[in-house]
């Protein structure tokens, strides 16, 4: 298990025990956390599980694929460098402590 914090926009955190091996989006799906919609499931054929990736961890993550950087233009306000689609990111050992924050909608 890889502790991640996930931010709502109005500030409210919430650090949940993800299993390795999930995605970022199935982690907020099955501990309840607000602000993700996952509309599509994880399938990529969506925009609303959209975060922003603290900086610290920009970096860190695996490089967006041209398939995520295109539904990215779908999401609400994304920003160039830290909006991710948590269903694109796997969890693991290397992400404990992840600190994402939620947009103010998803669209």
């Amino acid at each position: 298990m890889v502790a991640i914090t996930y931010i709502e926009h109005n500030g409210t955190r919430h650090t949940v025990d993800v299993v390795v091996g999930k995605t970022v989006m199935e982690g907020a799906r099955d501990n309840g956390i607000p602000g993700i919609e996952a509309d599509c499931g994880g399938a990529f054929a969506c925009s609303t599980c959209h975060v922003y990736v603290d900086p610290a961890w920009v970096d860190l993550l695996p490089a967006k694929e041209a398939m995520e950087e295109d539904m990215l233009d779908f999401a609400y306000e994304p920003d160039p460098v830290r909006s991710r689609l948590t269903c694109q990111v796997k969890v693991t050992d290397g992400l404990k402590g992840l600190v994402v924050q939620m947009p103010e909608k998803q669209i």
